[in-house]
């Protein structure tokens, strides 16, 4: 019988930073940081506007929450080419109790961690890319006995101890109280803890094939896994594909490759300065880390309501109002990027049929422009109501990986990609998020992001082709993308 004392919660003090615990659990494995960055860094969030701070749980966008985990009960890693984990990990979810303080942030401990792109192998036979010269997991979880949640919009934060991973139920209150009472003292400690240079860059490699391209010698040591030529190739061959009746849209991106400088927690307090967005996050895997400033959510769970945002579209921020106001309504009329958009929200709405209730899968928002730090987008929202035979990991099995980063028909797109693009994409692409005690979730997909591994930076942009693009604007387009990102990696260049 699950005890009414659970969750333990701990009230952390006002003015509470969730930057500086993050470096003092740095001697902590496994931390995961889901940071809702637009909020802590600029005081707004995507939707400021229409958020009501006395509002509930269920009724408030992305960006109120950020949460900081570390040291899991128990993990799951597996590599695309072994047996599938999708069972193991609908195994894990079931397992999580109901135990849920409704007053409170959305994760309250669960399951956290990374779903990589290549976690969609194991759903359809799609194949991948050929040159797999730094490799992480397809998929890399944790259970996360405690969290610690922040609420931006009231300024309070919380460390919430579930008592996972006790040997019986009986002794999950003692445990929940011990490990809530080590966190805070690791969070009274003075002293910060984070990882050394080693540990999340490594030794470089010396046998990555490094193309050239014009952008990138822009970028100090920065490299491109095509060349110029090579991605605007890549762009007319998909074109050629499209018109042929291959498919409607396919995203292609290519990966670019920097040597690493410094530890992942000093990269990742670079790039949230350098690019703030409301689905950022960090993910300590052990031999890699993954470091994200997204704007795009991919399925959110609350109360059984489903929520998915497809971006598709974009024009660059220029830091001039009235330019950016151009901008933006080009965008609007652009009759490629709101054929790309509807495209996707037409894939998802399928998706989501699979597993919500009939008649419930509703369009809410049909692309409208959301600004970030240096692009615009186009941004819909697609809701459903997840139906009571189904679960967390069905839908994500239903809509895995999100179709804004794979193109439609999805199955055709995810082929002519692993054709095109030459190494996998690992976490790009892929998904960071958690399924919360008492059923919440809430999943990004990974755009926009740093993968650290073997002593690189990966940072992979990309966009969707269609019939009418242009291989010349594409190619620009990835860059502007990499821009916060190769700001942040390139500041010790002074560049």
């Amino acid at each position: 019988m699950t005890s009414p004392s659970l969750p333990v919660v701990r009230k952390l003090p006002p003015g509470f930073d969730v930057a500086v615990a993050f470096d003092r659990l740095g001697d902590m494995p496994r931390r995961i940081w889901l940071d809702s960055n637009t909020a802590a860094n600029t005081g707004q969030l995507s939707e400021a506007a229409s958020i009501d701070p006395a509002a509930s749980v269920q009724d408030t966008p992305r960006g109120r929450y950020s949460f900081l985990a570390a040291d899991p009960v128990r993990t799951l890693d597996v590599h695309a080419g072994a047996p599938a984990p999708w069972d193991d990990f609908q195994v894990l979810a079931k397992s999580l109790p109901p135990t849920n303080a409704p007053e409170l942030p959305p994760f309250q401990g669960g399951i956290a961690g990374l779903i990589g792109y290549e976690a969609g192998t194991w759903l359809e036979n799609v194949g991948t890319s050929r040159i797999d010269d730094l490799p992480t997991p397809a998929i890399s979880l944790g259970v996360y006995d405690w969290v610690i949640a922040v609420d931006h919009i009231n300024g309070e934060a919380w460390l919430v101890s579930q008592g996972l991973g006790a040997d019986d139920e009986s002794q999950r209150e003692t445990a929940a109280r011990q490990r809530a009472d080590a966190v805070m003292r690791c969070l009274e400690s003075s002293n910060d803890a984070t990882p050394a240079y080693g540990k999340s860059a490594g030794k470089a490699l010396s046998v990555l094939a490094k193309p050239t391209n014009q952008f990138a010698t822009q970028h100090t040591g920065v490299t491109s896994s095509f060349t110029g030529a090579g991605f605007r190739g890549a762009v007319a061959d998909i074109v050629q594909r499209i018109r042929g009746g291959d498919c409607f849209q396919v995203n292609l991106a290519q990966r670019l490759l920097r040597q690493a400088d410094c530890c992942s927690s000093e990269l990742y307090h670079r790039l949230r300065k350098a690019n703030p967005a409301p689905m950022s996050g960090y993910y300590d895997g052990g031999d890699f880390q993954v470091l994200s400033s997204s704007p795009e959510g991919f399925l959110q769970v609350r109360g059984g309501r489903v929520e998915t945002r497809p971006i598709k579209g974009t024009v660059p921020r220029t830091g001039d109002d009235r330019r950016d106001e151009e901008l933006a309504q080009q965008l609007r009329e652009s009759k490629k990027d709101h054929a790309e958009n509807v495209m996707i929200v037409d894939l998802m709405r399928n998706d989501l049929s699979r597993v919500c209730e009939d008649d419930s899968v509703e369009v809410e928002k049909l692309c409208k422009v959301e600004r970030y730090r240096y692009v615009q987008h186009l941004v819909s929202v697609v809701t459903g109501r997840l139906r009571a035979d189904q679960d967390v990991v069905d839908l994500l099995r239903a809509c895995f990986p999100g179709g804004s980063i794979t193109g439609a028909p999805k199955i055709e797109a995810m082929k002519t990609i692993a054709t095109l693009e030459p190494n996998p994409r690992g976490p790009y692409c892929g998904s960071l998020g958690y399924i919360s005690c008492g059923g919440n979730a809430d999943f990004n997909i990974l755009i926009r992001t740093i993968t650290a591994t073997r002593g690189y930076w990966q940072i992979p942009v990309g966009g969707g082709i269609t019939a009418r693009s242009e291989p010349a604007g594409e190619e620009a387009e990835t860059w502007s993308k990499a821009e916060g990102m190769l700001r942040a990696v390139q500041i010790h260049d002074g560049t």
